[in-house]
C-alpha cells in the first residue's frame, strides 16, 4: 500500500535505567546523567568479561554468559558485534568461534584487499553487519547506496538469477576501480557466504547501548541498580529468586518487610 512500517519495542530495561538514576538522586543526592556516561569504563568491561551479567539487558542468559567469558569484551564495538553474532546462524557456521579467535590473536587477520581493512577492522576482518556488505559494494565496486541495498536484499533472499547478475555487476565495478577479477570474485564469494548471517548494525548498536548502560549501572551503582531490577520483576517470583541470589552474591543484605522502612517497591535501606 506504499505505507511505512514502524516497529515499536517496549523494553522495560529503560524503566530500570530511569529508576536507578532516581534512586541515586534520592539516596546519594547525585545527578547521574545516563545519556553521557563514558563508553570505556573499566569496571563495566570487567563485569562483562567475568560474565557477571545477570540482570543486564540481552546478556544474562547462560549461553550469553559463556560467550562473554570467551570473548572478554574490551570496547563498545565488541558488544555491538556480540549481540549480532549470538544467533543460531553465526554460531552453527563457526563464524562466532572465528571472530573470538581473531580477537584474541589466535588466527591471523588478513584482508583480501587493502580497501577492506577500514570497513572490517572493528570486527577483526569478519563480515558481521549488513552495512559492511553495503560499504564493500560501494567502496570497491562503485555501487550507489541504493544498489548496495539491493545487493543486501538479494543476498537475504538468495535468488540465484539476481545473485548472478549482482556478481557480474560487482566484478565489473571492481575491475573499473583497478581490482583484479580473481580478487573481486573471491571478495564476492566471501560476501555471499556471510550475507546469510549478516545482521543490521543499527539495530545491534541501539541494543548494545542499553546493554552497556545497564552493565555500567550494575558495576558502578550496584545497590540502586539491584533495587530497580527487583522492583521491575516484583510480580515474577522465579526472577525475584534469581535476582535476590545475585544481590546476595554481590554482598548485599536483603531485609524482610518492615513497617517503618518498607514501601510498595523494593528500596534502599540505610
Amino acid at each position: 500500500a506504499g505505507l511505512l512500517k514502524f516497529d515499536f519495542l517496549g523494553i522495560k530495561n529503560l524503566s530500570i535505567l530511569e529508576d536507578t538514576v532516581k534512586l541515586a538522586k534520592e539516596h546519594r543526592n547525585i545527578d547521574l546523567d545516563i545519556e553521557n556516561i563514558p563508553l570505556d569504563d573499566k569496571k563495566t568491561y570487567g563485569l562483562l568479561s567475568n560474565a557477571e551479567s545477570i540482570g543486564v539487558f540481552q546478556l544474562e542468559s547462560s549461553g550469553m554468559r559463556d560467550l562473554l567469558k570467551k570473548l572478554k569484551p574490551e570496547r563498545f564495538e565488541d558488544i555491538i558485534a556480540l549481540l549480532a553474532l549470538f544467533r543460531p546462524g553465526p554460531i552453527g557456521s563457526g563464524m562466532l568461534d572465528d571472530f573470538i579467535k581473531r580477537k584474541h590473536g589466535e588466527i591471523e587477520i588478513r584482508y583480501d584487499h587493502k580497501l577492506l581493512e577500514p570497513i572490517l577492522k572493528e570486527t577483526y576482518g569478519v563480515i558481521v553487519f549488513q552495512e559492511q556488505v553495503m560499504r564493500i559494494a560501494s567502496t570497491l565496486a562503485g555501487f550507489t547506496l541504493g544498489q548496495a541495498d539491493n545487493l543486501r536484499r538479494a543476498m537475504a533472499k538468495k535468488t540465484p538469477e539476481v545473485m548472478a547478475e549482482m556478481r557480474q555487476h560487482f566484478i565489473d565495478g571492481c575491475i573499473r576501480n583497478g581490482i583484479d577479477r580473481r580478487t573481486a570474485d573471491k571478495i564476492f564469494n566471501q560476501i555471499e557466504y556471510f550475507a546469510g548471517y549478516g545482521f543490521n548494525k543499527s539495530h545491534s548498536a541501539a541494543y548494545a547501548l542499553i546493554s552497556y548502560r545497564t552493565a555500567y549501572l550494575k558495576a558502578n551503582w550496584p545497590v540502586e541498580f539491584m533495587v530497580a531490577l527487583l522492583t521491575s520483576e516484583k510480580d515474577n517470583l522465579d526472577k525475584i529468586a534469581v535476582y535476590i541470589n545475585e544481590a546476595m552474591r554481590m554482598g548485599m543484605k536483603i531485609l524482610p518487610p518492615d513497617i517503618n522502612e518498607s514501601f510498595s517497591n523494593f528500596t534502599v535501606a540505610g
